[in-house]
């Protein structure tokens, strides 16, 4: 009896001692993992991870289009709706909320290189997934917790994201359908 008491005292203690570290280890916040670092997150608050630390590849330009300003800095910037001298490839196979979006909803007027959230603040073609979220939110965050899009790296260390437009055409981005291809045929199989 005096055996089963300490084995019980030890596995009580070793119990308390787990549930004390999970607590001193939790301390009111949370950690989410950002790039081989850990970056505290008050769960009471609506802060949301910054998105300044995620490495990306390189957007994917069409050959002879980037850095947009060596053509447009020739043109006088206009905002009016309307459809455009060039880039027809782009205006003819627009299909991206085509109603209600257009190029400057986007694309800054005035600097071309640079891509242009709702609120006017500009961003750089690498951190063209935080223009995708502003409309996709759930697939932003997908995307940032590995669920949604691809990722290469270390499972538990530095990790490089494909932007969206490395799978999605920004201009197109429904995944056109695929033909099936016919099923396998075994030629040594009896045809019934």
């Amino acid at each position: 009896m005096k055996c089963y008491l300490k084995t019980k005292l030890k596995i009580e203690y070793l119990l308390f001692l787990s549930v004390c570290f999970l607590i001193i280890g939790c301390n009111d916040t949370t950690e989410a993992y950002k790039l081989g670092q850990i970056e505290k997150i008050n769960p009471g608050s609506k802060s949301y991870l910054k998105h300044e630390e995620i490495a990306v590849s390189p957007p994917p330009f069409t050959d002879g289009v980037f850095p947009c300003n060596d053509c447009h800095a020739f043109r006088k910037p206009n905002a009016v709706r309307r459809k455009l001298e060039w880039h027809e490839d782009i205006t003819d196979m627009f299909n991206h909320d085509s109603e209600n979006r257009w190029c400057l909803d986007c694309h800054d007027l005035i600097k071309r290189d640079s891509l242009r959230l709702a609120s006017g603040k500009l961003l750089d073609f690498k951190e063209s997934y935080k223009l995708c979220g502003q409309c996709h939110g759930d697939k932003l965050r997908d995307w940032e917790v590995g669920v949604h899009g691809r990722r290469t790296g270390d499972w538990n260390g530095k990790k490089q994201y494909y932007l969206c437009v490395s799978c999605h055409n920004p201009h197109s981005p429904k995944f056109k359908p695929l033909k099936p291809e016919a099923p396998p045929f075994r030629e040594d199989a009896e045809i019934k």
